[in-house]
């Protein structure tokens, strides 16, 4: 190869490199700013998600949703909820779609060409008693993190609120947010005693205390991990936790504006 050719190759080469670290910088620039919000049940992250991300103009993403779902159609078909390869095969066939921005409409294809819109019933109580036995199998959540990660990537939305169980150490550990969002048994108890109708506050105190036990096997709701920002709800109102979450986005936001 001549001189003049090797030069040309290797300005080729450049280009090409230069051209491929333009596409992932300008990919970093259109992907949606992930906000990663965790916490135990009845901390108030999904109702102060949903505000925060209205108030942001960002997109939501309840992943709690989809385990209700997948519990909801293994019942429906059948399946053992103790059988990771009878969830599994819900999970090869069915086809779920959840909206990011307005009122939450969650629908689930078993396959059938069906739609089944589920919003109302996987909010069910006895739905929700069956989540911990879909969720506790590892490949179940390795799947349902992967589809998590695909709609946040191809929501086309300036930011994405996710919220839900282990969203900021195994869902999104890069996200640029990441939030821990927590408050004492009692006043969750308290909280979520006024959603659940014919439930007293001892039921529901008991049914968190129960669940954090089991939570606390596999994950700490209450220490948060590195790089991740504690929000003690206990003594703030609604629209001081909003307001928080809020701040700490766009705290974020000035930052990485100041860096570029």
């Amino acid at each position: 190869m001549t001189d003049a050719a090797s030069a040309a190759a290797a300005l080729t080469v450049a280009t090409g490199a230069a051209q491929a670290e333009a596409d992932r910088t300008a990919a970093d620039r259109t992907a949606p700013l992930l906000v990663a919000i965790d916490g135990p049940a009845g901390s108030g992250k999904s109702s102060v998600s949903r505000a925060a991300a209205e108030q942001l103009g960002f997109g939501i993403l309840d992943t709690g949703a989809a385990y209700r779902s997948l519990a909801w159609a293994a019942v429906e078909s059948a399946a053992d909820l103790d059988d990771p390869d009878a969830v599994m095969a819900i999970l090869d066939t069915w086809t779920y779609t959840i909206t990011l921005h307005g009122p939450q409409r969650v629908t689930v294809d078993l396959g059938d060409g069906v739609a089944h819109d589920v919003t109302a019933a996987i909010r069910q109580h006895a739905v929700s008693g069956l989540v911990s036995r879909v969720s506790q199998h590892p490949p179940v959540r390795d799947r349902l993190n992967a589809m998590f990660r695909r709609i946040v990537a191809e929501s086309a939305l300036p930011g994405v609120v996710i919220e839900g169980r282990d969203i900021t150490t195994v869902v999104a550990p890069d996200a640029p947010v990441r939030v821990l969002m927590t408050a004492t048994a009692a006043v969750r108890a308290q909280r979520r005693a006024g959603e659940l109708a014919g439930l007293t506050h001892e039921q529901v105190l008991a049914d968190i205390e129960a669940r954090d036990a089991k939570d606390a096997l596999v994950v700490d709701f209450f220490t948060p991990a590195a790089g991740v920002t504690l929000v003690d709800t206990s003594d703030l109102n609604f629209e001081q936790s909003v307001q928080a979450v809020v701040d700490i986005v766009r705290a974020a936001q000035c930052a990485a504006e100041e860096s570029e």
